[in-house]
């Protein structure tokens, strides 16, 4: 039977923008078309970007988390370039291939406008303070394309692409079907389109949908993780020393107390702290430019608690939303709070705040973050901001901010071969949702994988 398309992608995150780049560019021939749920890169616009207002006013979709590009669009727009962090696809693909795809992933965005963005690599700083101090510095190279940078690459794929791929936006799939001879019925609510190939790439924002769609075709998952914590931000000047050679220091701490493993996050030079949208609970992320001047005197980052479970407990992402779900109960939204006044066991107040020397770049609401955040996981957080203070002096100054809850939830771990296939043949799934990559990078590079392999096969 003929196929409306010979592919069908679903989600226009990384994986699915860096899927349908390698089938163009290598002139595959494949008719495909791209489906999500939000807007163009050109409608994405959230209501209170620029606006005075505080709290998420919860569109139908979010315009910061779906889209072309991504949850990553309005991202700082970080590739990192190692296989210590952002997932494990080297476990599918092997190390020597995973670096491989990275790099390569990095040379396209260079040539579609990130050429003079600079590639950090911390392969030239010493690690002997970190390790004296029970902290340790993870390898990498980074890429910062700041999220202005990243918007350009992105406008610049997408109208390489636009011409040979039917893009459908504001086109959420409802769920997909396997048909009698072997294709794939992709649903949605206006029409129902078949495929011989699905490759499936709904990213962070599409998880629960990813879920279901798992239990729908009985492909096992597993889901255990969940990270909680907050977002750190201080004077520029206090980490300096170390963002002015490596831009992004990716530091894990295993706390004394507990022995969790809590780490650095998306470190932000000159930046700014924002709202996130997930599943309609707002929590607290952070952008950097590469313009100078759209940059701040702050530098901020997450301090995020891995926590893992175990059976029979499975609703790890659940326990994250009850907790930002708190926070924006006692706040309308993020809340922030002096480090100072954490210890004293005393909330923030704007009189407080206003008093004292860190002008906040987000509008949050004073209060008190121990009223949210489990005890464990911030006498965690308070742990190492003390550890990074012997190498960054100034990180557990009484100014400095905490913004609650940041919450990083994990897709729980679809069921997957070493080419990211199904039990079906013909599905994929790639990028954020499949559990097996967790950032811009390795999302991109399975999309690239995937469209080389499916290529190979004829």
């Amino acid at each position: 039977m003929k196929r409306d398309y010979d592919i069908i992608i679903i989600g226009a995150g990384p994986g699915g923008i860096y899927a349908s780049y390698e089938f163009i560019r290598k002139n595959s021939g494949k008719k495909i078309a791209v489906f999500d749920a939000g807007s163009s890169l050109s409608g994405r616009h959230c209501p209170i970007d620029g606006v005075k207002i505080k709290n998420c006013v919860h569109c139908p979709v979010c315009s910061i988390m779906c889209g072309f590009g991504g949850a990553g669009a309005y991202s700082d727009g970080k590739y990192n370039i190692t296989n210590e962090f952002g997932g494990t696809l080297y476990e599918h693909v092997g190390k020597e291939k995973a670096t491989e795809l990275m790099e390569y992933v990095d040379q396209v965005n260079c040539e579609n406008g990130g050429e003079g963005t600079k590639l950090y690599v911390n392969d030239n700083i010493s690690k002997k303070r970190f390790l004296e101090n029970d902290l340790h510095l993870l390898s990498a190279k980074v890429r910062h394309l700041g999220t202005d940078i990243n918007q350009i690459v992105l406008a610049n794929l997408f109208d390489y692409l636009k011409d040979h791929v039917d893009f459908y936006f504001r086109r959420p799939v409802e769920t997909v079907d396997l048909l009698e001879d072997g294709g794939f019925l992709v649903k949605t609510e206006k029409k129902d389109y078949t495929c011989d190939i699905c490759i499936i790439s709904t990213g962070r924002s599409g998880s629960r949908w990813m879920e279901s769609l798992c239990d729908h075709l009985d492909i096992e998952t597993k889901s255990d993780r969940v990270d909680i914590g907050v977002r750190v931000e201080l004077p520029a000047e206090v980490f300096s020393d170390l963002t002015d050679i490596l831009y992004e220091s990716k530091i894990v701490y295993r706390s004394k107390k507990y022995q969790d493993r809590v780490r650095t996050f998306c470190m932000n030079p000159h930046g700014v702290v924002v709202n996130e949208n997930s599943n309609g609970i707002v929590t607290v992320n952070g952008h950097s430019y590469e313009d100078p001047q759209l940059q701040t005197d702050n530098t901020n980052f997450a301090l995020l608690v891995s926590n893992h479970f175990t059976r029979p407990f499975r609703y790890s992402n659940q326990y994250g939303e009850s907790i930002a779900r708190l926070s924006n109960m006692l706040g309308g939204g993020v809340l922030v709070q002096r480090f100072g006044d954490l210890i004293r066991g005393q909330r923030s107040t704007e009189d407080r705040i206003e008093k004292g020397f860190m002008r906040p770049t987000l509008k949050a609401t004073p209060g008190d973050l121990s009223l949210v955040i489990p005890k464990r996981q911030l006498d965690d957080i308070i742990e190492m901001i003390y550890a990074l203070d012997k190498i960054c002096p100034g990180t557990a100054n009484e100014d400095t901010l905490l913004y609650g809850v940041e919450v990083k939830f994990y897709n729980m771990e679809v069921d997957v071969d070493e080419n990211l296939e199904t039990k079906y043949k013909g599905l994929y799934v790639i990028g954020d949702c499949s559990g097996v990559t967790h950032s811009l990078s390795h999302a991109s590079a399975s999309g690239v994988y995937v469209a080389r392999h499916i290529m190979e096969l004829e």
